[in-house]
């Protein structure tokens, strides 16, 4: 992820960029056509604000824990002059409380892999409060099918993150599934996505 400039906050991601077009696609026939939609963690603010000038009948909360990434998703609301992006959130998903009530629809790419499964439990644990009957859960990224890698390519960024940390790295997508049925979530089939990612929506019963 890079600035574009020392002046300019504004991050940028590469595969941001890339996937933005694929996820919204899921993104039109899962969200509700109107109402609040939470992003967690929101990271550059290419997603959010790429996704609310595609989706104008929706209100958009980002949400980051740090704050050069809220400086980016600030700055990028400004950049594309967007009204239905809220300021973003200091939101950290195992701090509750996480400064919102209530949202119609809860959005989260690429966190689960480079986070330890304890936030992942924290965010069912928390999309489950704010969500009502027939809220959505979407979750992107890369995952695990039946204890295997889905790719080579996969393998060796599951290997990456777990140097780096070894509380990360690529989940089982079955151990996230059940993780939401437990919190009273029921996924739908699982989309393919490009890169060997998946696109998972979750429905709160």
């Amino acid at each position: 992820m890079t600035n574009s400039s020392s002046a300019d906050p504004r991050q940028h991601a590469p595969a941001a960029e890339r996937n933005r077009e694929p996820i919204l696609d899921v993104l039109r026939k899962a969200l509700p056509a109107s109402g609040l939609v939470l992003e967690i963690a929101s990271g550059s603010g290419e997603h959010v604000t790429h996704f609310a000038a595609a989706l104008p009948g929706l209100e958009w909360q980002p949400s980051d824990p740090n704050a050069d990434s809220r400086a980016s998703i600030a700055a990028w609301t400004q950049h594309e002059q967007l009204t239905n992006v809220r300021a973003p959130l200091a939101l950290d998903v195992e701090r509750a409380p996480w400064g919102i009530d209530a949202a119609q629809a809860v959005v989260c790419i690429n966190m689960i892999h480079i986070s330890p499964w304890t936030a992942t439990e924290a965010l069912f644990d928390g999309a489950g409060r704010l969500l009502g009957s027939g809220g959505v859960l979407y979750l992107y990224g890369p995952y695990r099918r039946h204890g295997a890698h889905t790719a080579p390519s996969n393998e060796a960024f599951d290997q990456q993150l777990r140097n780096r940390n070894p509380a990360w790295g690529v989940r089982n997508m079955e151990a996230v599934v059940a993780l939401g049925e437990a919190q009273g979530f029921k996924c739908g089939e699982p989309i393919g996505m490009p890169a060997n990612n998946f696109s998972l929506v979750l429905t709160k019963r």
